[in-house]
């Protein structure tokens, strides 16, 4: 399998094409990361597997959504998110993007 460089980062604000939602990315998978069950039922559009995959918080949501890149574009509100979980990943928010919690202790 061949893999390309991510076109989104953690923090980034982007928005689903297909399903119109907007969210934040907390984590970029270089490949498919989930079995083959999952994208079996889920993956309906068969994205391919060897590009990124991304995790994102949904905006106005509790929930996160495993999403293929092809799926994702920048997002140009670049307001806050609104979702529980933000502080579980990021410490702030610049104005454009969050910003990864320090974890080093």
């Amino acid at each position: 399998m061949s893999t390309s460089r991510p076109l989104f980062t953690i923090g980034e604000i982007v928005h689903h094409a297909k399903f119109g939602y907007r969210g934040v990315v907390v984590d970029v998978d270089p490949v498919f990361g989930l079995g083959d069950d999952w994208y079996e039922q889920v993956a309906r559009s068969r994205p391919p597997k060897d590009k990124p995959w991304y995790h994102v918080l949904v905006d106005g949501a509790q929930h996160m959504t495993y999403v293929a890149e092809r799926h994702l574009q920048p997002h140009p509100d670049k307001t806050q998110i609104d979702h529980p979980d933000l502080g579980r990943f990021f410490s702030r928010y610049d104005g454009h993007r969050y910003i990864l919690r320090d974890t080093a202790h």
